[in-house]
């Protein structure tokens, strides 16, 4: 059973140029270059003990989603950046030295992330894994400094209590700078920042309406299968019942019963997404494998084949029972394909217990008045059921 068959410009010449570029996930990585030159201006900056990282809100407002919480899974927390100091001379900018941000990385880029987006919480909840924000500075060439910004997130989503990945991102920058200017570092990285937020947000645009994932609601339509034979199968329909014809096969071993039927019940899916609805569509099918169900030649009468029909209905009965414990109500989105099959599985052991329950009580059909019991109890029950 299948239910998945059923994601440069330029300006004017100036201290230092700064080169963007982006690592996209749609479950798999694909590189896509942005070239991005942005200027200095202005007095040397001491050396800083911290980076100030500021808010900025950005220009658009997220209909698909909110920042629910932003976890720190970086390796490294020592520091966000590495710089090399301002120096006066070329020869002095040689070696980095560990710069946080101010209140600690984890802390300030959270609230950076938060309060860049309006936070409607009517959406769906969105966690950022925080796996990398790393600036990193070596010297350059005539004594200039190359910096590296990488920033890595995976953004997941809070539903029914469970943490369901989305997709991930890798995007960064590459700068030179002079080495006596620092002023560079926090807007570079901020713009890295807010590169991850547009990406989560065309992302989520782009794949709320079909991704399943991002669904929010089931809705669930089974199809009874209309064929009336196949092969070695016949399938039920009221229009068609069971013929001695049908009965093709012969006892693996000397039997006391005058005949047998082995009846059953299947169920094939698919599904998709539409405006945000998961689409189940269910195809049943209640059988007879004529191969596997025999009579002796002296036991071909309609008191017998009646017997043997009502199996066949009981199987029909507990599919129509099935049906009805797949309601949208009872699924998850995350986990609908599990439930279903482990509701089919407890179904197929109620058809087995009672058509043991049926035999048992009719003696195999030799009990005259058990029999025509049962008959009224399932003419009356697929009466209701099929309705």
């Amino acid at each position: 059973m299948n239910l998945k068959p059923i994601h440069k410009y330029q300006t004017r010449k100036s201290h230092f140029t700064m080169r963007f570029f982006r690592k996209f996930s749609f479950w798999v990585l694909v590189t896509l270059p942005l070239l991005v030159l942005l200027f200095a201006a202005g007095k040397p900056v001491a050396n800083p003990e911290t980076l100030v990282l500021r808010n900025e809100a950005l220009p658009f407002t997220p209909k698909e989603f909110y920042i629910a919480n932003v976890i720190d899974a970086r390796t490294n927390r020592k520091a966000v950046a590495y710089l090399i100091p301002v120096a006066t001379t070329p020869q002095q900018a040689t070696k980095a030295i560990p710069v946080d941000l101010q209140g600690g990385g984890h802390a300030a880029i959270s609230q950076f992330l938060q309060q860049s987006l309006r936070s409607n919480t009517t959406l769906r909840p969105v966690v950022i894994r925080l796996k990398e924000a790393l600036v990193t500075e070596a010297p350059g060439t005539n004594g200039r400094i190359e910096g590296r910004i990488v920033v890595t997130m995976a953004f997941e989503l809070n539903r029914d209590g469970e943490t369901i990945p989305l997709v991930e991102y890798k995007g960064g920058a590459r700068y030179v700078r002079s080495a006596n200017q620092l002023n560079v570092v926090e807007p570079a990285l901020r713009k890295s920042l807010g590169n991850a937020l547009v990406y989560l947000n065309t992302w989520m645009n782009q794949e709320a309406g079909h991704n399943e994932k991002l669904a929010k609601s089931i809705k669930v339509t089974f199809t009874d299968y209309k064929s009336t034979a196949e092969d070695d199968t016949v399938f039920y329909t009221l229009k068609r019942p069971l013929v001695w014809a049908d009965f093709k096969g012969y006892p693996t071993k000397p039997s006391k019963y005058a005949a047998a039927v082995m009846p059953g019940f299947a169920y094939e899916g698919r599904s998709e997404v539409s405006e945000g609805i998961v689409h189940l569509n269910l195809l049943m099918k209640v059988f007879v494998l004529q191969s596997s169900s025999w009579v002796k030649a002296d036991a071909r009468n309609p008191y017998s084949l009646n017997h043997e029909q009502r199996h066949f209905e009981i199987a029909k009965l507990v599919a129509e029972r099935f049906k009805q414990k797949i309601k949208p109500d009872s699924l998850t989105i995350s986990d609908y394909n599990s439930i279903i099959q482990y509701k089919y599985i407890e179904s197929f052991r109620e058809m087995n217990h009672l058509q043991e329950q049926y035999d048992a009580e009719t003696r195999h059909g030799l009990d005259e008045l058990a029999q025509e019991r049962w008959n009224r109890r399932l003419d009356a029950e697929l009466k209701t059921l099929l309705k």
